[in-house]
């Protein structure tokens, strides 16, 4: 199964939306093999299965960005209704609704590409935190090689200079005139 269907083009179907990773009805029921009307049909029956957060029915301005952005979901461009969306939870309950050897199987790789989704974006999370951090160094050795530099420059300016004291006895002999 892992040979057929891999983590990495399960992963390159789950989207976020509204600030959830899911997984939309179309890419599910390709996966778990039964036709999109069959999958949603089978939903419908059992919706007390899925509470909000575990499916999210898609405003036409998201199927239609979707649209735009997924090259494999131009035909739900022709799709008459609104697509449903599933989180990691709604995916496997999906599953255990169809009750297919398939769907089980395929479950298994779509919570693990839930949980690869997880780790990745952790990671990022991670890198962004470090970051700043860094970001943040650099800012103070930015003030402090500013006032080195600044050091630096007043130390090459020259001295100003003095007025030049006039030498001999000149000065003086005017003095008694």
């Amino acid at each position: 199964m892992n040979d057929l269907i891999p983590t990495e083009d399960i992963t390159h179907r789950i989207f976020l939306i509204r600030g959830e990773k899911v997984i939309l009805d179309v890419d599910l029921a390709t996966l778990y093999g039964v036709p999109t009307k069959v999958f949603n049909q089978a939903v419908k029956r059992n919706r007390q299965r899925f509470p909000q957060d575990f499916i999210i029915q898609l405003s036409e301005e998201e199927k239609n960005e979707l649209v735009t952005n997924c090259d494999h979901l131009k035909n739900l461009k022709f799709y008459k209704g609104l697509p449903y969306a599933f989180t990691e939870h709604g995916a496997v309950m999906a599953a255990s609704i169809l009750n297919s050897q398939r769907a089980v199987e395929v479950s298994i790789y779509v919570v693990r590409a839930f949980v690869k989704m997880r780790e990745m974006l952790s990671q990022h999370k991670e890198l962004f935190r470090k970051l700043n951090e860094i970001e943040q160094k650099v800012a103070q050795h930015d003030t402090h090689i500013r006032s080195l530099f600044n050091a630096i420059r007043q130390l090459m300016e020259p001295p100003p200079l003095k007025p030049k004291r006039a030498i001999g006895f000149f000065s003086i002999f005017l003095a008694y005139l």
